[in-house]
């Protein structure tokens, strides 16, 4: 007996010493110093970096490197440092599954910032969903992708049947066509905005004289070339054309060669691209084309954000850099706000987001079919004297419409 109660009075004073050692100041600040995690944190950023839609990708990539610096300079996330990886997706759909896979299971990022075209994104988003990882979607804009109830999709651009809502308005109160011609690439993103672009003509009485969809990929002018020809002998008082960069290009050059004097206006994506004006050269004169976002809102940051790219890059960003610029703020704003880096307490933070980024305001709403899905004002630019300018909405113009001169 008096063996065992030596034994429980030993084991008492082995267990006090360990506290009082674990309680010192010194032993204290020893285990605060190993508990700090200042390892980076890692985001991963699914861009199209080679392909025909690198111009867009390389875009979002110089805007997604300005505020990851600026992120790191006012003392990352937390006092660690936010780190970028980036994997190419080529644009291409077959690569959707891999570039993800890639991201969160190779290189451990803890949430994905980024997607351009829809259709590779839709895969990104499918599969970010199966391995429960959280997916700010900066660009790719198809209305289903956040229509199939996938809790770790958000997306920060608004879906591509709310991107004409502007040029939409614009046609009522000014233009008032009667007739249409529709030209879409038959992607995702294609043949989601035309099917909007129809049910807008039929709610307005706007006669459809042509829905023509055609493959991006074998985009040139012979190649379209007859199926434009009809509309010389019938011609439409707009075409509505839902394009990428060089397909845009190859479209505006075919209708002026071929004479047709339809007022010309895009769908967005490649139409809002300085590099569109450029190419196009004069073809591209007097076309309209909706947009999300312009150096001339009057929200925090945008025309700083404009300028210092323009100052690194020799180039003018359009709004595929403002979302990538202003997702990875709000990324880093949920980040720092997160309980932890767990996949249910960044969600937790992305569903509380509220803030204002040089893109605009960014809230997270479900609304109709939409879960997880911000909206914001589009615009209407017209290319003047192969410049961009403002021209709806009113309060935002910096320029008024200019009908093509007759010739």
């Amino acid at each position: 007996m008096k063996c065992f109660i030596k034994r429980v009075v030993f084991f008492a004073l082995i267990g006090w010493l360990a506290l009082t050692i674990a309680f010192t100041p010194e032993a204290g600040r020893a285990a605060q110093g190993t508990a700090k995690d200042t390892s980076p944190v890692i985001v991963g950023v699914p861009l199209p970096l080679s392909g025909n839609l690198k111009e867009f990708g390389t875009m979002m990539r110089n805007s997604f490197e300005m505020a990851r610096d600026s992120i790191n300079k006012l003392g990352g996330i937390n006092g660690r440092f936010l780190e970028l990886v980036y994997v190419d997706t080529q644009g291409k759909e077959a690569l959707g599954e891999d570039v993800v896979k890639k991201l969160v299971i190779d290189n451990k990022a803890i949430m994905l910032v980024g997607g351009y075209s829809s259709s590779p994104t839709y895969v990104m988003a499918r599969t970010a969903q199966r391995l429960n990882v959280p997916f700010l979607i900066s660009t790719a804009s198809a209305d289903k992708i956040t229509q199939k109830g996938w809790k770790n999709i958000f997306r920060l651009n608004p879906p591509i049947s709310e991107y004409t809502k502007g040029l939409e308005d614009f046609w009522i109160k000014n233009f008032k066509p009667k007739s249409m011609a529709i030209i879409y690439e038959n992607s995702m993103f294609g043949t989601t905005g035309a099917m909007r672009m129809m049910s807008f003509c039929e709610d307005n009485a706007i006669e459809v004289r042509a829905l023509i969809g055609y493959d991006r990929k074998r985009a040139s002018r012979t190649y379209f070339r007859p199926m434009l020809a009809p509309l010389t002998e019938e011609t439409p008082d707009v075409i509505y054309m839902i394009s990428y960069l060089e397909d845009a290009v190859a479209l505006a050059k075919t209708i002026r060669e071929l004479k047709i004097s339809s007022l010309l206006c895009g769908g967005a994506a490649g139409f809002a691209l300085e590099e569109f004006v450029k190419r196009a050269g004069d073809s591209a004169n007097y076309l309209l084309t909706a947009t999300l976002w312009s150096e001339h809102l009057l929200y925090p940051g945008a025309k700083e954000y404009f300028d210092r790219y323009v100052k690194i890059y020799a180039a003018e960003p359009s709004y595929h850099g403002a979302e990538a610029y202003s997702a990875l703020l709000v990324a880093a704003d949920v980040l720092k706000r997160a309980e932890s880096h767990d996949p249910k307490d960044i969600r937790l933070a992305l569903k509380k987001t509220f803030m204002i980024t040089p893109f605009g305001p960014v809230k997270f709403y479900s609304y109709e079919d939409f879960e997880r899905q911000n909206s914001v004002r589009t615009l209407v630019l017209q290319i003047i004297n192969s410049k961009f300018e403002a021209i709806w909405l009113p309060d935002l113009a910096t320029s008024q419409f200019v009908s093509a001169p007759e010739k």
